[in-house]
């Protein structure tokens, strides 16, 4: 039920928010005829939606605070209790199998081309939740990492002539290097400060590729690079994408497959262990150093591996593909997407880079709407759209 104070505080929203967007959305200047168009439908407009959205905003902070208190026992997510039931784990994975194999047969070749997009960023998204969601240090120099990896491959291929499938492991070993050499003087440092430092390396990465120009043709960046070789057969452009769709398909589920045995392993439990108190971790005997070194280097190598297939897709990169504002979006992944969370991660990375796309009909305000989405979500999912789900170990004793 909505109150009296609610109905009067939206009024007031809405009015003010009519108020400060009355210079963009009234007055147009149409400098041909050297006149002003005045559109005072639009600010009637602003103000209806205003004050509705400002109820039905208030409606669910209401239903939020309800439902905090009504809860008395952890809400394990719908998908979680989905694939925790034998009878639709099953076919729920079948269908979503069928739909990632049929897809760049039954749409265009530009949306295939942004699925593989979405696909490399859930690799990264993945790469950075074990840094962040796991081991719980802010980095914020991600980008550095797949930049590494692009680059590795441009280089390696231009000068010497290697092959995608080659130069795979060798942007691994590369990525875990840099993220090794990364870690090392940032061990001591936490929160904030670890969050400056890591920005600084990523921005050093991409200078130092600006201005090297022996090294990558400086801001004119490294073109021509060749697509995935397919035994030697000669595929024209829209069979290349198939065929990188399929080889980033097999990149995520190994990448998935590989982060969830590293959660359930010895040294997953003890990233989770400093995510939650470093200083208690510290006093059960785990080594903080390698601990976090490790972190690092881990996270580093698939984010090497997603900048080999954005330079395998793209054909042409420089250093402006690896500006601050792609370490931001990878965060954002995995902040809306769950910390901790591999599923949730994948859901954001789909939803992050997707819906994007498919505003561009929205020129105007497609970026308006996703920022919206972002706040909502943030707002009404604190944890992520999906939250991870602590794994419980019962020890049930034996009768003899």
């Amino acid at each position: 039920m909505v109150t009296k104070k609610e109905i009067k505080q939206s009024f007031w929203i809405a009015l003010w928010f009519m108020v400060l967007t009355f210079p963009i959305m009234v007055i147009r200047v149409n400098t041909i005829k050297n006149i002003i168009v005045w559109r005072w439908t639009n600010i009637l407009w602003i103000g209806i939606a205003g004050f509705f959205a400002s109820l039905v905003w208030n409606y669910l902070l209401r239903l939020k605070e309800e439902k905090k208190k009504s809860d008395t026992k952890e809400d394990i997510p719908f998908v979680h209790r989905l694939l925790q039931n034998d009878r639709f784990r099953t076919p729920f994975l079948a269908a979503i199998a069928i739909f990632f194999i049929i897809y760049p047969f039954a749409f265009p070749m530009y949306h295939t081309s942004i699925m593989i997009s979405a696909l490399v960023y859930v690799m990264l998204g993945l790469g950075l939740n074990i840094v962040v969601g796991l081991a719980g240090l802010l980095d914020l120099g991600y980008v550095a990492f797949y930049c590494v990896g692009a680059y590795t491959y441009a280089l390696l291929n231009l000068h010497f002539g290697i092959s995608f499938w080659l130069v795979l492991p060798i942007s691994a070993v590369f990525g875990a290097m840099a993220g090794t050499l990364l870690g090392y003087p940032v061990l001591r440092l936490r929160g904030d400060y670890l969050a400056i430092v890591t920005l600084g390396f990523g921005e050093i990465i991409r200078i130092v590729m600006e201005n090297w120009d022996e090294l990558g043709n400086g801001p004119r960046g490294i073109g021509n690079i060749p697509p995935p070789s397919f035994f030697n057969f000669e595929l024209n452009q829209h069979q290349n994408v198939i065929y990188i769709y399929f080889i980033v398909i097999a990149l995520v589920l190994f990448t998935i497959f590989f982060v969830n045995r590293l959660e359930n392993s010895r040294i997953g439990r003890a990233w989770i262990a400093l995510r939650d108190d470093e200083i208690a971790c510290q006093a059960m005997g785990i080594d903080k150093f390698k601990t976090k070194l490790t972190a690092f280097a881990l996270g580093a190598t698939w984010a090497s591996l997603g900048g080999v297939v954005f330079a395998a897709k793209t054909s042409f990169i420089n250093p402006m593909s690896f500006t601050i504002f792609e370490s931001i979006a990878i965060l954002c992944v995995v902040v809306i997407g769950g910390m901790g969370s591999a599923i949730g991660v994948i859901a954001g990375a789909l939803v992050l880079i997707l819906v994007p796309e498919y505003l561009r009909a929205m020129a105007e305000y497609r970026m308006l709407v996703f920022g919206a989405l972002q706040v909502i979500v943030m707002v009404f999912k604190p944890e992520g759209l999906i939250q991870s789900v602590r794994k419980i170990y019962k020890f049930e004793k034996v009768e003899e």
